[in-house]
């Protein structure tokens, strides 16, 4: 590919991202802005929008969303849900914990699926749930919770049950410096983020495939 290639990449990439955020709902709107007025910044519009698609996809009727205030993307499974079933949100920092629980605050009225947010890290709380029993797993936020996440997807997705991960690229990161992308970025996330794309397409309980969509989408389905 030559320059102009990847300059119309980019500039693809620029459009998919303004169109999802106009076709974002006024609520998901502002849950994007009260979330990150109160310093928790969110994901990109394309990555929440195909996030909720993919939910409908599967035909999910069980979701495990762990993030770090990932309020959009929680909003957007949630509808992807269609009143079905339940989504369990975990989040292990106080403010994310509190900005998911305004929004199911919020969503109670509105919504038949159950909702159920938990303040705990990943790698404690996930053990604990029942096998087998998960259709979907979206892991967003702290590093911890990729490596937790992949560990117990095996055990808690049914057949053809589906993980995403998030942020693949680890340039949300605040100390991020570029990320994957910058062979000289050893910060945690960027570390954890080129193992977890070995292990994940190297696993074969998994068809998986990474996509750039956002920030980098891995995204997995359970094979077995």
């Amino acid at each position: 590919m030559d320059k102009t290639s990847y300059t119309n990449l980019a500039k693809m990439w620029e459009l998919a991202e303004d169109r999802a955020f106009t076709r974002q709902s006024e609520d998901a709107q502002a849950v994007r802005r009260r979330a990150e007025e109160a310093g928790s910044p969110q994901g990109t519009a394309q990555q929440a929008e195909l996030l909720g698609l993919l939910v409908r996809l599967v035909g999910a009727t069980s979701v495990i969303a762990l993030g770090t205030g990932s309020v959009v993307e929680t909003l957007q499974l949630v509808e992807g849900l269609e009143g079905r079933g339940q989504l369990t949100a975990v989040d292990s920092s106080a403010q994310g914990i509190g900005l998911i629980r305004s929004l199911f605050t919020k969503l109670d009225d509105t919504t038949q699926t159950t909702l159920r947010a938990v303040n705990a890290a990943a790698e404690a709380f996930l053990p604990r749930l029942n096998a087998g029993t998960y259709q979907f797993i979206a892991v967003c936020g702290e590093t911890e919770n990729y490596a937790a996440a992949f560990e117990q997807a095996p055990r808690l997705l049914g057949k053809h049950g589906v993980i995403v991960f998030t942020d693949a690229m680890a340039l949300q990161s605040p100390n991020s410096k570029g990320g994957v992308l910058n062979p000289a970025d050893r910060s945690d996330k960027a570390v954890a983020m080129r193992a977890l794309l070995d292990d994940v397409q190297s696993d074969d309980r998994f068809a998986s495939v990474f996509v750039p969509v956002g920030t980098g989408m891995l995204i997995a389905t359970k094979i077995n």
